[in-house]
C-alpha cells in the first residue's frame, strides 16, 4: 500500500518511507531519503526526520 501522509503519528508507524523534497512545488519532487524511520530521522537531507527525532 502506498499513502501520501503529512501526519507524523503515520510516518512513525510506516514500515517504508519514501521522503520527497527538498520542498514544495517546484522545489520538489526528488527522492532526498528513504527506508526505515531510523534512517529518515538520520538523514542530514530530510526535513521530515527534523520532525521524526
Amino acid at each position: 500500500m502506498v499513502v501520501i501522509e503529512h501526519d507524523l503519528d503515520v510516518i512513525r508507524n510506516a514500515d517504508y518511507i519514501i521522503d520527497m523534497g527538498p520542498g514544495g512545488g517546484e522545489s520538489g519532487g526528488r527522492v532526498v531519503a528513504a527506508g526505515t524511520l531510523e534512517k529518515i530521522a538520520g538523514s542530514p537531507n530530510s526535513v521530515t526526520g527534523q520532525y521524526l527525532r
